[in-house]
């Protein structure tokens, strides 16, 4: 496919298009942050689950759909194109506040979080990979830094504002008249005003090939499905370590959505009070990104994957170990700083890695084995803190943490540092 030489890749070249995705991701970022203060509580209060394993099944779900349309979407919108995979999106996320708001039982949940998990494992993705497609190799780490950022502020921010109004009107329907607002306005931006950045891709692409590969950068060779999955999985030191680390982070997100509130229930904490302090924790993770992202494209990918994967690994043992409401805010800010160190450092150095040709798949494959964290947290976590109680499910958690960061430590090769056009 040829490309139009008008097209620059760039964040300054691509400013107006770059901010509107911005936007469209805070709004992906908002469906997921109405669920986090409101959810663990409906289970327990209005649906009666006692089985901590039962409750967390919701974060399961969503986990295992999430994950296994991000391999999908990846695929595909190298096959048809960004604009309409995240339109899709979309369109699947459309159901899922109405189903939250009258759900009759507790498999309508899951119904409506199977769909969730669809609809983000097509919205972002596409939002991610087509920040990657305009901001070209020099400031990609900056450019996931700002998509990060976006989704998670508005995921703090969400559970913030769901929390307090469920606390002053109860828990449905009202907090979830949010979540209509926010297909609304995000589908409808994704529909009438996104623009398909799949040429970008190309024009990297085709600029790639012109320079000589630097020491340690991915050959640009054709690749089937297969060996791109078993590359980014299991043989490629890099990209290896960063979808473990992935999948790590994710499983401490699970846990952080579905047993902290309980955790903090546990003590006596109020219902506003465990609504901020779930958004404290994706919100220093949000606003941190800003700075990380592009932190690292200047002292590479790895320091701050390793080092951010142990100040996950304090941030849960502190939460585990905290009684108070300002111990668990400050094990709330060690999570999410050291989630903001490797978020968006993972994304980037699989685009420093993978081809431009393969991008989007190798994207997807990092993004299935991240987001599986979910599915293994809400299983492992739910069945350890039924058999031996939350601090020990957590104390766990803490601990394959800083496993994580140790692998890392051994085994990421250091990405280059792309400064070609």
């Amino acid at each position: 496919m040829s490309t139009s030489p008008t097209l620059k890749l760039g964040l300054r070249e691509n400013l107006a298009q770059f901010s509107l995705l911005v936007l469209i991701n805070a709004f992906v970022g908002a469906m997921v942050g109405m669920e986090r203060s409101v959810l663990p509580a409906l289970a327990e209060q209005e649906f009666h689950l006692a089985a901590k394993s039962a409750l967390l099944s919701f974060v399961f779900v969503f986990g295992v759909t999430k994950a296994l349309t991000n391999y999908v979407a990846g695929r595909s919108s190298e096959r048809f194109g960004r604009k309409p995979v995240l339109t899709l999106g979309w369109l699947i996320a459309a159901p899922v506040p109405w189903l939250l708001m009258w759900a009759p039982s507790w498999g309508w949940v899951l119904a409506a979080n199977a769909l969730l998990g669809v609809s983000q494992g097509l919205t972002w993705s596409m939002t991610v990979v087509m920040k990657i497609d305009l901001a070209g190799p020099a400031r990609r780490g900056l450019a996931m830094g700002i998509n990060e950022c976006a989704g998670y502020a508005a995921v703090a921010l969400s559970a913030l504002a769901t929390g307090l109004i469920a606390s002053q009107t109860g828990l449905r329907p009202e907090p979830f008249y949010l979540g209509v607002a926010f297909v609304v306005l995000g589908g409808g931006l994704s529909v009438l005003a996104a623009r398909e950045t799949l040429p970008y891709a190309h024009l990297e692409q085709a600029q790639r090939a012109e320079h000589t590969p630097q020491e340690g950068a991915e050959p640009v060779t054709p690749l089937t499905q297969g060996e791109i999955f078993k590359k980014v999985s299991l043989t490629e030191p890099s990209l290896s370590s960063v979808s473990q680390a992935g999948l790590i982070n994710n499983l401490n997100d699970g846990v952080a959505w579905g047993l902290f509130p309980l955790l903090f229930a546990a003590q006596g904490l109020s219902l506003s009070e465990v609504a901020t302090l779930a958004a404290l924790y994706p919100g220093v993770w949000g606003a941190g990104q800003l700075f990380t992202g592009a932190w690292s494209d200047r002292v590479g990918r790895k320091p701050l994957i390793m080092w951010g994967m142990w100040t996950q690994a304090l941030g849960v043992i502190f939460t585990a170990f905290s009684v108070s409401f300002w111990g668990f805010a400050w094990g709330a800010i060690a999570l999410g700083a050291g989630t903001a160190m490797v978020y968006p450092t993972l994304l980037a150095a699989i685009g420093d890695v993978a081809s431009p040709s393969w991008r989007a798949s190798a994207v997807g494959v990092y993004r299935l084995w991240r987001d599986l964290g979910y599915a293994f947290g809400a299983l492992g976590a739910g069945l350890v803190a039924d058999l031996f109680g939350l601090k020990v499910a957590v104390l766990c958690v803490g601990a394959l943490t800083f496993a994580s960061g140790l692998i890392v430590a051994l085994r990421m090769r250091h990405t280059p540092l792309t400064s070609h056009p």
